[in-house]
């Protein structure tokens, strides 16, 4: 499972909230959705009995939120609900909803079907109706699909044989499990990695594994037809989902479309690039990547690119696709400063704020002023005309500021733009973790943590590398737990144990666990 929250880089949450004195108004770029994906998700979600509605509220509200960013559409994201009961009920398909609009509305007039968790047979409502090509609101052909399961875990009933179909029939199946029992079925159901696909949360925490489920479907329906982003008129960057595995490389050819057309037909150019371009670029890059910034093009200008995957072992089709490079640009009046705000840099108690651009002639001195939010006391450092930075220091940990760059103009006016920025919280590190064996499996893991802004606990533990796999298993506990058993933990496993908090993880403590007849306890404080 992909580690949560690993992030402990700069938080700097550029909410640009900016506004002027004495000047025009600027408009904010809107935050753009997810726009990357073209795949089938269908959600199972347990809706019997043995769920609370508590638990079922919190389970549809952590889907809203799970889906929420995604481009919906033919030509991209498509969603399905399930929900599993004693008779499961398809609540709706993939052709339903287009839009997020539509689709948060659906998820809030779901309701709890009750009755027994008759999983089995949603399994095979989801495999011979939703995710069969070709059938009516069914999955389209060609494209990954996804089956994401949602359970307390409570019953799941003989399900290994329906999702090991799936799985041969192409479906990628990820499970997220608001209870801690039958780790064992659910972790031969996921689709490999199952450290990736496999999430054990406890239903009031949800939202801590919402940025890493949806990356994990993301990069499973990341389309994979090549895209080309960020045209200029000499430039662009293209993306393509990666097929080699860090093994080959990437052959890419990219020229102007002669007058005569290319037509591109079946994901592949009709001739050689070579001599359909006349004159083109190359580049080559390694196995492991997925993108490649293509430059040096002409402006206004129809292009076709072609991407090969070279490697030994296997052959892969070409793909390409054609985009047409920006005009050049008008000349633009001169910005006045600042016309842009930024900071980098953060820590516990100091932040870089950087603006520009540096107009000397113009601008007097810079003043910039800081305070905690909602309302704080208002710090202000004077700067000179000459100076695009500066350093703000002795500042809260954890906390929200408010900054703001004014330019005193020698003629009078005044200019000003803010941002918002965090500091990072204080993360204490675990002191203590001991490990007290029980039997030839069993690990009782104990620790000690009370710190202020306490999210919870990761306790991870993996055994011994074999020729074929590592075992690992990973599971989140609440703030009030300060211990846990685990079973069916392999020989000399590491059993980690890191405090999550906010922001990030704190550091963690170790402890390998040696199995014998006896308990034996092993511990490790800093």
């Amino acid at each position: 499972m992909k580690a949560v929250m690993e992030f402990r880089a700069v938080l700097t949450c550029v909410v640009l909230s900016f506004y002027l004195q004495a000047g025009g108004s600027q408009d904010v770029d809107a935050v753009p959705v997810l726009n990357c994906c073209e795949g089938d998700v269908l959600f199972l979600l347990d809706s019997s009995g043995s769920v609370s509605s508590f638990d079922f509220s919190h389970m549809l509200s952590f889907l809203s939120d799970l889906v929420l960013p995604f481009s919906l559409g033919p030509d991209q994201v498509r969603i399905g609900l399930l929900q599993v009961g004693t008779d499961p009920h398809l609540e709706f398909g993939f052709g339903a909803y287009s839009t997020q609009q539509g689709l948060q509305s659906a998820l809030q007039r779901t309701k709890q079907l009750g009755g027994d968790t008759n999983t089995e047979e949603a399994l095979v409502i989801a495999k011979e109706r939703v995710l069969r090509s070709g059938m009516p609101e069914g999955a389209r052909p060609g494209l990954p699909r996804v089956l994401v399961w949602l359970t307390d875990g409570v019953e799941p009933g003989d399900v290994q044989g329906p999702m090991a179909d799936l799985r041969e029939d192409g479906v990628a199946v990820l499970v997220v499990s608001t209870g801690r029992g039958n780790y064992q079925i659910l972790r031969d159901v996921v689709s490999p990695p199952s450290e990736e696909h496999l999430y054990f949360v406890d239903i009031e925490d949800m939202s801590i594994i919402t940025e890493d489920l949806r990356n994990a479907i993301i990069e499973i329906i990341r389309a994979e037809r090549l895209q080309v982003r960020g045209i200029s008129s000499t430039g662009a960057e293209l993306y393509w989902r990666p097929v080699l595995a860090g093994t080959g490389h990437y052959d890419i050819r990219f020229g102007p479309v002669p007058s005569g057309n290319v037509e591109v037909v079946g994901g592949s150019p009709g001739t050689n690039p070579s001599t359909e371009f006349g004159h083109y670029q190359r580049i080559v890059r390694p196995g492991d990547s997925s993108s490649a910034k293509l430059s040096n093009l002409r402006p206004d200008t129809k292009y076709l690119v072609t991407l090969h995957p070279v490697s030994n072992p296997e052959v892969f089709n070409k793909l390409n696709t054609t985009f047409t490079t920006q005009p050049v640009p008008p000349v633009k009046p001169e910005v006045q400063s600042p016309a842009q705000v930024s900071v980098s840099e953060s820590t516990m108690n100091s932040v870089s704020v950087s603006w520009g651009p540096l107009q000397p002639d113009l601008v007097q001195s810079y003043h910039v002023e800081y305070s905690v939010l909602p309302a704080g006391k208002l710090h202000v450092v004077k700067v000179s005309n000459r100076q695009s930075s500066t350093l703000l220091t002795n500042l809260q940990p954890g906390t929200q500021y408010l900054v703001t760059v004014s330019a005193r103009y020698f003629s009078g006016r005044e200019r000003a733009m803010s941002v918002k920025v965090c500091t990072e919280e204080v993360l204490p590190a675990l002191a203590d973790l001991q490990l007290t064996t029980v039997g030839s499996d069993s690990v009782k893991v104990q620790w000690k943590g009370s710190a202020d802004g306490l999210r919870g606990y990761w306790v991870t533990w993996e055994g011994e590398p074999t020729h074929s796999s590592i075992q690992r298993s990973t599971l989140y506990l609440p703030p009030h737990l300060l211990s846990t058993t685990l079973t069916q933990v392999p020989p000399n496993a590491r059993v980690c144990v890191s405090p999550v908090y906010k922001t990030a993880r704190g550091d963690g403590l170790c402890c390998t666990a040696h199995f014998s007849s006896a308990a034996l306890t092993w511990s490790h404080r800093l």
